[in-house]
């Protein structure tokens, strides 16, 4: 006959496992039970068959070999023919004791069930009685009294020779079985209480004068052997295709929002306790700290418990006055800077643009450090981090030499490199000074603006990336409309992205997270702010240098006119008046 191989526990195991799951009653145990019990299909292909000897496959059994004390067995099937049910979970909902469930393709002939029964029980009572033993071995329901009325027209020795058949020839784990049917009949009693609780909570709730009226029960049927399933559907027809996938879309919409609110309360927890700003770092608690380092910490600690009660005007106003005289300085400085003699410079034989972005690394590189040296962080973080709690208006200036993150300032650095020099040998020192603490400046205050309007005051930032993304602005502004190719891509004759392309790309690239529900700790407002600033100031300073570029093109022109006519009349001869000789 087809049979299934399967592994199955050892007995002591099964019956260990089955005294657990009786005492402690936890869906634990049976969860345990059903992925001990479907854990062989991978080896359902290989179709063996047992004997006393062991596992055999096929080519290794001889036809002629029967055992003597087995029972007759046909001989061995493919498993994609038929394969048997011997799993709680593959129960069919169908399923009822009095049918059972087929325990191989073809019942047994009459000669094969004389040799199982005998000949007093006829071929068709013996394969119901092996289906309806099967189905209960599968559904754990052997020990069930209440089902004994559907096997009571057959004798007990007939119910023990083919409860031992099956036993020999159809692999079954009857203990997982039954434990896993014990789960579910505690779970259908816990819903029916609770049911019959909720009934009479409604019933008392019902008026006086209207009593709910009594149903009539349905008239009882036969013992089925299957658990009472709760309705898919009120319709009459049972439930359709469409009622399904109706089903399994709310299933997978309710899912989807509880996914969504549980990353909007994890979102809301880490924006309370985090940090804006790429350069801030993650405050951790430390393990232990040093007598030293307490006291250095107690030191640069504020001693406020709440922000200062003020109003948002009150606490921005400083700041933007700030940041106008800065502005104003700005443009004072690059329309009145001379560049010195060579003699008079710090390094005569650097280029002018490599010792000016030196020295801006230099200062961002040594605040840097200074972060690492616990008894000046009173100082840093008074006038070299915004605190949007507290703020101070040298903070805006502070803040942009100022790095915690060595990754951060390495990145801001090499970006102010490669764009800063470039810059520097078209404007000038003083044009590209006065961008990049205008765009750090004006970045900050636009920052500082959004921590107290909108985002909290419980955010700091700090870092040169405003004051960068000024100077990538301005370059790219001052090249809007030359295309630029990257490592000679694109290849000619196509012609590659103009100046205002990075500019869009960049303010695409910072307005995206706006409208993404993932937590970021990018400043983004300072970014944009700085790129504002940029903007601005590169058409200011294209314009100063066009108007300079015009007198001194006139200056030119006239002291050419000139130049010409002085030589004009250097070459004509002097007149010289002759007297007339008299007659």
């Amino acid at each position: 006959m087809p049979i299934l191989p399967s592994f199955t526990l050892p007995s002591s195991f099964r019956l260990g496992l089955r005294a657990i799951a009786g005492n402690s009653g936890k869906p634990l145990i049976s969860s345990t039970a059903r992925s001990l019990s479907t854990r062989h299909s991978y080896i359902a292909s290989l179709c063996l068959q047992y004997s006393t000897r062991g596992a055999m496959s096929p080519s290794r059994i001889s036809a002629s070999y029967r055992p003597h004390h087995l029972l007759p067995r046909i001989p061995v099937r493919t498993a994609s023919r038929f394969r048997a049910i011997t799993n709680y979970i593959d129960i069919p909902d169908s399923y009822k004791d009095p049918d059972g469930l087929p325990f191989r393709k073809e019942d047994l002939n009459q000669r094969e069930v004389n040799k199982l029964f005998g000949p007093h029980l006829p071929a068709q009572k013996a394969n119901r009685l092996l289906r309806i033993l099967h189905g209960r071995r599968v559904a754990g329901t052997l020990d069930d009294p209440d089902l004994c009325v559907n096997t009571d027209e057959f004798k007990d020795a007939d119910q023990r020779k083919a409860l031992e058949y099956l036993r020999a020839n159809i692999p079954v784990d009857e203990v997982i079985n039954a434990g896993l049917r014990a789960e579910d009949e505690l779970k259908y009693l816990e819903a029916q209480e609770q049911g019959n609780q909720e009934a009479e909570e409604q019933f008392e709730e019902t008026s006086p004068q209207n009593p709910p009226s009594d149903s009539v029960p349905d008239k009882t049927m036969g013992p089925t052997g299957r658990l009472p399933r709760p309705r898919k559907s009120d319709s009459p027809y049972g439930e359709s295709p469409l009622d399904q996938i109706r089903a399994e879309n709310i299933a997978k919409r309710e899912a989807e929002e509880k996914r969504l609110e549980e990353e909007r309360i994890k979102r809301e927890e880490e924006e309370a306790l985090g940090n804006i700003g790429t350069l801030q770092t993650q405050q951790q608690k430390p393990k232990e700290l040093s007598p030293y380092m307490k006291k250095m910490v107690a030191r640069a600690t504020s001693d406020l418990k709440e922000p200062p009660k003020m109003k948002a005007w009150e606490r921005l106003l400083p700041s933007v006055a700030m940041t106008i005289l800065i502005l104003a300085g700005c443009a004072a400085f690059a329309a009145m800077y001379t560049p010195p003699r060579r003699s008079w410079r710090l390094w005569p034989d650097i280029p002018p643009a490599a010792a000016t972005c030196l020295g801006l690394v230099g200062a961002n590189l040594t605040v840097w450090l200074c972060w690492r040296l616990p008894p000046l962080w009173g100082l840093l973080n008074r006038y070299f981090i915004v605190v949007a709690a507290t703020p101070r208006p040298f903070q805006l200036v502070g803040a942009v030499f100022s790095h915690q993150n060595f990754s951060h300032v390495m990145l801001n650095m090499v970006a102010l490199w490669f764009f800063g020099t470039r810059l520097h040998d078209e404007v000038g020192r003083g044009n590209f000074l006065a961008l990049y603490f205008a765009s750090g400046t004006l970045g900050f205050m636009t920052s500082l603006a959004n921590l107290v309007l909108f985002r909290g005051l419980e955010f700091t930032t700090l870092g040169a990336s405003g004051a960068v993304y000024g100077i990538v602005a301005a370059f790219f502004w001052l090249h809007k409309y030359d295309e630029f190719k990257l490592i000679g891509y694109p290849p000619d004759p196509m012609s590659g992205p103009q100046g205002l392309a990075f500019i869009g790309l960049i303010l695409g690239l910072h307005i995206l997270p706006l409208f993404s529900k993932k937590v970021h700790n990018i400043d983004i407002a300072s970014h944009l702010g700085g790129m504002l600033a940029g903007v601005v100031g590169a058409d200011l300073v294209k314009r100063h240098m066009d108007a300079k570029a015009r007198i001194r093109a006139e200056k030119l022109k006239t002291m050419g006119a000139l130049e010409k006519i002085v030589q004009v009349k250097g070459d004509v001869p002097e007149k010289v008046a002759r007297p007339v000789p008299g007659r």
